[in-house]
């Protein structure tokens, strides 16, 4: 089985794209005959959210943490107490392509880290930004980021080195950083960019949002 952990709070805005997206790819994975389950971990979540993933027809599991190290281990946790033999997490504002999972079992690795990209900036950022941002980035094959939104794991090689540390930020670069220690088979590919938002407003500081926030104020 395929486990899919969505890390949410309050993310009702963009939770309804997500969830279509994933369950496209969910479709996609199933009909090659794999079981693909998905699993928004609601982390202290006041708004419609839950009722959003119910009505999805996804799992759901709550958590206080306000962490999101924390909530996508509890999910990964729940995931492998079902059964998931292969682990993929993306973020609540972020959509992913219909070959999402596919790709990521394609690649026969031990962990799978893809790219993301913006598909539709906030009318504040303007083209200086976007540009700052394209130059940056490495859109390509074997590339060196990181993004919790776009990540495939192994569950073997995921317990092996003890799974996301619950931490408030770079879990997922952690995490890396430890299968890489432990020898695992890592695979870098912009073959399943993932959309995600641009917001100013992020829920886990220090990540994209505030990466994107930082290159604005850059001369």
């Amino acid at each position: 089985m395929i486990g899919v952990i969505v890390p949410a709070h309050n993310e009702e805005q963009y939770l309804p794209a997500c969830l279509r997206a994933l369950g496209q790819a969910a479709a996609q994975a199933e009909a090659l005959g794999e079981r693909v389950e998905i699993v928004v971990v609601l982390d202290q979540c006041s708004d419609a959210s839950q009722a959003i993933a119910l009505a999805h027809g996804v799992h759901t599991l709550q958590v206080t943490a306000r962490n999101v190290g924390y909530a996508r281990r509890a999910g990964a946790s729940w995931m492998l107490e079902r059964g998931a033999r292969w682990l993929a997490c993306t973020d609540a504002d972020s959509c992913v392509p219909a070959d999402w999972l596919v790709c990521q079992l394609d690649c026969a690795a031990d962990a799978v880290c893809g790219t993301v990209h913006v598909e539709q900036w906030q009318a504040h950022q303007d083209a200086a930004l976007q540009a700052r941002y394209l130059a940056h980035y490495q859109a390509r094959e074997d590339h060196r980021h990181i993004h919790g939104a776009n990540l495939g794991i192994c569950a073997r090689a995921y317990q092996r080195v003890g799974g996301f540390r619950p931490v408030p930020l770079d879990e997922d670069v952690q995490l890396i950083s430890d299968l890489e220690l432990s020898g695992a088979r890592i695979v870098w590919t912009a073959r399943n960019s993932v959309s995600t938002s641009s917001r100013g407003d992020c829920r886990a500081r220090g990540g994209f949002g505030d990466f994107l926030t930082t290159l604005a104020a850059t001369p």
